[in-house]
């Protein structure tokens, strides 16, 4: 009978290799596969480190996850130490690893953590923004209207929000944003974390928009502050305010059941006799 083996989930460095923990070193050094999202990346983090590695690197990334599932869950029940690491940060945060945690647990397969970076921290500390709760959304929709959408749902979200997003759509994001939230939302773009041109942009959202006019490069994380919308606010007066927002009148009744409590007929009713006739 073989023994079942260990599945380590390796936070690495977001930007600056210096945040590299003695314990990752150790665990590359020593472990018998790495399951890495991309296979040079995780050679050049090795070398970076001077690290000799004697294990299999295997690619673990979005498209092929589930199909390196089985492969991964035989080496550790055959007894395997099985790293996985993204390219920066933690795996299965925005980055493959949730279905291979989720077998491994099912199959009562050892499962622990080397912790470490983590980019949505680290820009949630940055960002001056409220840090006592927080909702993490990740990256947003590419198209502007399905990222419009999602953008409304969070509309009366209290909690600061935290983002990712890439350079090249950041100045149409934080334009949606701000047309969502409203212009006077505070908010902070944080970008190429730990690294040498680190830059932290704090200001509301129509002053982010602005500076994002000049080209942003690099990874980028979009922390937003929450709602100040009263939570006595009337029913009358929420469902006019993201009418008068733009909010399409479904999300508007889905808004007034989920926060409001009112029932599905009467937000219906209210909806339609506050929305303008076309």
């Amino acid at each position: 009978m073989t023994s079942r083996g260990k599945l380590v989930l390796a936070a690495t460095p977001i930007g600056n290799l210096a945040d590299a923990s003695p314990r990752l070193c150790e665990l590359l050094a020593t472990a018998d596969v790495i399951a890495a999202e991309d296979t040079r990346k995780a050679f050049n983090l090795m070398s970076g480190l001077g690290i000799s590695s004697h294990a299999q690197v295997l690619s673990h990334f979005e498209a092929n996850e589930a199909g390196r599932l089985p492969q991964l869950l035989s080496l550790l029940h055959d007894g395997k130490t099985v790293a996985v690491i993204s390219d920066a940060g933690m795996p299965t945060v925005s980055d493959p690893g949730f279905r291979l945690v989720s077998a491994a647990a099912e199959a009562g397969i050892d499962i622990t953590v080397v912790p470490g970076p983590s980019a949505v921290t680290t820009a949630l500390a940055l960002s001056g923004l409220p840090t006592d709760r927080f909702t993490f959304e990740g990256f947003l929709a590419r198209k502007s209207g399905e990222r419009t959408s999602q953008l409304q749902e969070l509309l009366t979200e209290k909690r600061t929000m935290v983002f990712f997003e890439s350079g090249h759509r950041i100045q149409e994001t934080i334009d949606d944003m701000a047309k969502v939230f409203g212009a006077e939302r505070r908010a902070a773009i944080c970008r190429e974390l730990t690294k040498t041109y680190e830059e932290v942009i704090r200001g509301t959202l129509q002053e982010l928009a602005i500076r994002c006019e000049t080209e942003l490069l690099g990874e980028i994380t979009v922390v937003v502050a929450g709602s100040s919308v009263d939570a006595e606010l009337n029913a009358e007066e929420l469902a006019a305010d993201l009418l008068a927002r733009g909010m399409v009148g479904k999300s508007v009744v889905a808004h007034l059941v989920s926060n409001l409590g009112m029932s599905k007929r009467d937000a219906f009713d209210l909806v339609v006799r506050l929305k303008p006739e076309k």
